[in-house]
């Protein structure tokens, strides 16, 4: 069945993570594979003290994941081994996954020791701090999280967002900047028939067509964490964007989605709801 077009809906950004929590790349094109983005959350780190994948979302123990960046020493291909990445440390150094030297110099660059690993664990697990914000489940209290078996996804595969969602956010609570780098997406999509608002919440449930070969089902909001809040590079630590999420949007921003048929997606590309 033909797609009902959203009039001018674009690809207006790629993003991929090949390092869970860390900084990522910004692409051109990407293929899209069963499991999301071909090298997306490629590799994590593990807290040898406690088995834990290891995540921002536990700034405490690891702030300084943000201030790490990650990407590929080459493009992963659909069919070849996964190459390695090279990870930028917080002095400004860099030291590729496959150095035998990686683990102790990202250790200490972390001030606990970790290990790199492509392969997820049996039953894997995260920290997460819940920041003591009015309307969260919990507050000012460390969960454990179980993440779906055999990624390094923490609930789905795809994430995607709107630039009408941000702008909307940046209306409500003006003096803050929701910035596209807060909400880690793989996906932002601009639409161009002037709809504002949180427009992505009325996607939930259905299909989106982008390009000529890509399907994503729509599987549910993305509701915030303390990520959100962190800062990155020239951003500054700001607890009001996940006040905000909350108040106005039942702290979700954007949507969540799987594949339902792989190809290529370039930046430019339409979007359509089905």
């Amino acid at each position: 069945m033909p797609g009902q077009s959203v009039t001018g809906a674009t690809v207006v950004a790629l993003r991929r993570y090949p390092l869970k929590s860390m900084r990522g790349e910004d692409l051109n094109a990407v293929d899209v594979i069963e499991r999301g983005l071909l090298g997306d959350r490629a590799y994590a780190l593990i807290g040898d003290e406690d088995g834990h994948v290891v995540s921002a979302k536990n700034p405490r123990k690891w702030g300084a994941m943000f201030d790490c960046r990650a990407d590929f020493v080459e493009p992963p291909g659909p069919t070849s081994p996964r190459p390695p990445v090279r990870i930028t440390l917080p002095d400004g150094s860099q030291v590729r996954s496959d150095q035998p030297d990686a683990n102790r110099r990202l250790s200490t660059a972390l001030g606990r020791p970790v290990r790199i690993a492509s392969t997820c664990p049996p039953s894997p697990t995260l920290e997460e701090y819940w920041p003591d914000v009015e309307g969260l489940a919990r507050r000012d209290e460390v969960t454990s999280e179980s993440m779906p078996e055999g990624t390094f996804f923490d609930l789905s595969l795809v994430h995607l967002v709107t630039t009408a969602t941000l702008d909307r956010l940046q209306e409500l609570v003006p003096g803050h900047r929701f910035e596209v780098r807060r909400f880690r997406p793989n996906l932002v999509l601009e639409a161009g028939d002037g709809r504002k608002g949180f427009v992505e919440n009325d996607w939930i449930g259905r299909t989106l067509a982008i390009g000529p070969e890509v399907r994503l089902g729509v599987t549910g909001p993305c509701p915030r964490c303390v990520m959100t809040t962190l800062p990155q590079s020239d951003l500054p630590k700001d607890p009001g964007i996940l006040r905000a999420a909350v108040e106005h949007n039942g702290g979700n921003v954007g949507i969540y989605a799987n594949v339902l048929r792989g190809g290529r997606i370039r930046r430019g590309d339409a979007v359509g709801v089905e």
